[in-house]
């Protein structure tokens, strides 16, 4: 047979690369030298018809390859990868680029003109607004492309947004907390995001809640606004099927859009833009044992002697923990940061007992300054706290659940002092070990310190705590570069005491770490939202879901509560106390393999608890499973989440452990009618995913 011959090009290629590889390399060291100096991946390139243009970006070495269409008679864009469309814009009626003007929606129309440059596409729409155009830039790159526009012309719009056809990319994830018409986030987190509805005004980085301008898609497409404005988000509201994210500003709109090959590299993407944490705000204990905390169990109905009674009754029933914070109400007023002497005759007393338990002491603090606390006309006097976005020559006053009150600016070097000498003064007396802070850093009210900006208080949040043991409970800072790679605990917002708040639990938590806040746990054990007591069931099931999360975060005791709507004590049994004991031995037997996630996470900035088809994206079914999830690559956690005797579980492909039933179980099926007891939580390991020997000798 004739040996094919080369032609004088490739021939003086060959040579060239030959002669650029040192001598001495292993066959491994020339082949990655090889493989480094591969030519770059053709450059993207346009082509035109009069009914669109179309953007095609080659595949490379670790990039899919897409095509962008532009429709110019009614603009759209609409993303493709292999032929099949993978991300579109909503259709004409609403419009892919739209903005506000005097009170009516107004959109993008025909693109009148455009040229292409030094590889971005750049557009003039008009727009369905009189005198007024639409200046919009599109720059592709191998994984993603940004779409940055403006308006321009007459109109002074006061919003612009984008808005997509949800169902041309699949289902779609991300976006953190999600405020929804059934009740979210404390008792509803729809999972995907478009199997429910998502209306989610104030969405931006004052949000109490845990958010981030981030979604992905099960078509491995991603969206990032780059902006630090609020924003208006509304996923499938009213069931319209669309996708809007609307910024509440007339500034140019940023925003990146990913096209990759699996969901799991759009969200490397993101982390790659938005950072992965630096290190873990939490100790090697707080994740293998619970904290502790007194909300749930009293609300602010504490004292001294109910919190050391609560600690004694938890140690005398073998119920350990690494810390216990006592949470609101202990000051005299909020922002005195001083205890109410009546409640809390011997606070250094009570610290102690404490400690002598075995658990670190930890306090709920909060930058809120009450109108009525003796400080807050010292601090309002010497310009410590956040002016009025309406008056800047007055204080910002904001109404929270304890009343109204000022902020304390950390812009303002002094104030950000005089707030942390009082802090160190508290903890050194009462020897408070760490503490939870609560409530924001700013307010939507409010008007950033002189060169700030809104989005600067969640650094400045973030960086004061991080100086302080925050016990394995975080703090809720967010959208900002440093909140990501502070590595905090994020725990979630207020759930309720029922099965739904249960299942929204969980949930959340994939949302939240899958935004890039890998260290989750769900909000306090059996929930805290004030409603009645948790059932027996509902707390170990809570229980038994939590530990297998990377931390527990306690506080209904499962020896006796409170029920906050009657006043009653609520006496749970025997049985209640030991299932809840045997989830925390799980989940502490289980640590030197959460622990070595942790470790992974801060290479990688992988999440540590993840939806299954971020190991198995080809597995279809993973992409709506709602009541199960990774836990690293080794263990899938089925616990159960409603009130029935079996549940179904979903396995994606390979070999996995059964570990209720001491058996070996094929993948790629789903397993019915899944027997449940109150004793047995579902937990599968994958025998061929890496730690599945350590996990196995855990789970046993």
């Amino acid at each position: 047979m004739r040996r094919p011959s080369r032609s004088p090009r490739v021939l003086l290629a060959a040579l060239a690369l030959a002669l650029a590889l040192p001598v001495g390399l292993t066959a491994q060291d020339q082949a990655q030298a090889a493989a480094q100096a591969t030519p770059a991946a053709p450059a993207p390139r346009l082509t035109s018809s009069p009914a669109e243009l179309t953007l095609t970006v080659p595949r490379g070495r670790t990039a899919p390859g897409y095509r962008l269409t532009v429709t110019t008679a009614q603009l759209a864009l609409t993303t493709s990868r292999s032929g099949a469309t993978v991300l579109a814009t909503a259709p004409a009626g609403t419009g892919a680029l739209r903005f506000r003007t005097g009170g009516t929606w107004q959109h993008a129309t025909r693109v009148t003109d455009w040229t292409w440059r030094h590889g971005t596409l750049t557009l003039t729409v008009a727009t369905t607004a009189p005198g007024t155009s639409v200046q919009a830039r599109i720059t592709p790159a191998a994984d993603r492309y940004q779409l940055d526009w403006q308006v321009t012309g007459q109109a002074v719009p006061d919003r612009l947004g984008l808005a997509y056809a949800l169902s041309s990319a699949g289902h779609w994830y991300g976006h953190g907390e999600a405020q929804t018409p059934a009740g979210g986030p404390g008792t509803d987190q729809p999972w995907p995001l478009d199997s429910g509805q998502v209306a989610h005004t104030n969405f931006g980085p004052a949000s109490y809640y845990m958010v981030d301008p981030f979604w992905y898609t099960s078509r491995s497409t991603g969206l990032r606004v780059d902006t630090g404005h609020v924003m208006d988000v509304a996923l499938n509201q009213g069931g319209d099927g669309l996708g809007r994210f609307d910024i509440e500003s007339a500034e140019p709109y940023k925003a990146t859009v990913f096209v990759e090959s699996t969901p799991l590299d759009v969200y490397r993407d993101y982390i790659g833009i938005v950072g992965k944490p630096a290190k873990s705000d939490a100790t090697y204990r707080q994740y293998a044992e619970p904290v502790w905390n007194s909300w749930a169990q009293f609300y602010t109905h504490v004292d001294q002697a109910k919190l050391l009674d609560y600690a004694q009754d938890l140690h005398d029933n073998g119920i350990g923990g690494h810390t216990l914070q006592l949470d609101d109400k202990w000051e005299s007023n909020y922002g005195n940061m001083t205890f109410d002497p009546k409640a809390y005759p011997d606070p250094a007393a009570m610290s102690k007992k404490i400690h002598d338990l075995g658990f670190d002491f930890g306090l709920w603090v909060t930058l809120w300054i009450n109108l009525d606390s003796d400080q807050y006309g010292y601090a309002a006097d010497h310009g410590y706290l956040l002016k009025s976005a309406a008056d800047t020559t007055k204080p910002c006053t904001v109404t929270w659940w304890n009343g109204t009150a000022g902020i304390v600016d950390l812009a303002n070097p002094d104030a950000k002092a005089w707030y942390e000498g009082r802090l160190k003064s508290l903890m050194s007396a009462y020897g408070v070990d760490g503490l939870k802070f609560d409530t924001r850093f700013i307010d939507e009210k409010c008007a950033p310190h002189e060169g700030y900006k809104p989005t600067d208080y969640q650094r400045l949040g973030a960086q004061l705590a991080d100086e302080y043991d925050l016990q394995g409970v975080g703090i809720r800072v967010h959208w900002d570069t440093t909140a990501h790679r502070a590595g905090f605990v994020t725990r979630q917002e207020d759930k309720g005491t029922g099965w739904d708040s249960l299942r929204a639990s969980v949930s959340q938590n994939l949302a939240i770490s899958t935004i890039g806040y890998p260290f989750v746990t769900t909000d306090m054990i059996g929930g805290s939202l004030g409603q009645p007591a948790p059932t027996k069931q509902v707390l170990v099931r809570w229980a038994q879901s939590a530990s297998l999360m990377p931390l527990m975060y306690a506080s209904t005791s499962p020896v006796e509560t409170n029920d906050p709507t009657t006043g009653q004590k609520v006496v749970y049994d025997r049985e209640t106390t030991d299932l809840y004991r045997a989830a925390l031995a799980r989940h502490a037997r289980l640590a030197p393999y959460i622990w070595d996630q942790v470790q992974a996470t801060l290479r990688t900035g992988d999440p540590i608890m993840r939806p299954l088809f971020f190991d198995f994206p080809k597995d279809e079914a993973a992409y709506t499973v709602t009541d199960e999830w990774m836990l690293g690559p080794a263990v899938l956690a089925a616990p159960q989440l409603t009130d029935a005797p079996t549940r179904s579980v979903h396995l994606p492909p390979g070999t996995w452990y059964d570990v209720a039933h001491h058996r070996t179980v094929p993948g790629n099926r789903t397993l019915t009618s899944y027997s449940t007891p109150l004793g047995t939580a579902p937990v599968f390991v994958n025998l061929h995913a890496k730690g599945a020997q350590q996990a196995l000798q855990a789970l046993r």
